[in-house]
């Protein structure tokens, strides 16, 4: 895999970034469509669904192929990885910390026999 540089990430999540181009992103995710297919769920123009949809291939999450009469857009599932790959190095970081903090709100925390113990029911 090639190695991904900062300006590949910030077009990916540039791209990830709008609402309708993630819809884009979950529709193509169950399989190829053409433009006029991804346009049916927007209340938006053809060519604004066409203008997301350059935005994703120029992120490198989009690519099309000329089949026949159409061009059908296909997710490139497999560009994610790096987003993905960030974004769990961050994941694990706070997961760290958020462990490193439950051990010492425990700590923290009486004894729970030996608050009973001062305490008569």
């Amino acid at each position: 895999m090639p190695t991904v540089t900062n300006d590949d990430l910030d077009l990916m999540f540039s791209a990830l970034a709008d609402r309708t181009r993630r819809a884009i992103v979950a529709q193509l995710a169950e399989g190829d469509c053409t433009v006029n297919e991804l346009a049916e769920p927007f209340a938006i123009s053809l060519q604004a669904v066409s203008k997301h949809i350059q935005v994703l291939e120029r992120a490198g999450l989009v690519s099309r192929r000329r089949e026949r009469q159409s061009r059908p857009c296909h997710l490139e599932i497999k560009q994610l990885a790096p987003a993905a790959d960030w974004i769990s190095q961050y994941r694990e970081i706070w997961t760290d910390r958020f462990d490193k903090l439950d051990v010492h709100l425990r700590r923290l925390q009486p004894d729970a026999k030996s608050t009973l113990k001062g305490t008569k029911s």
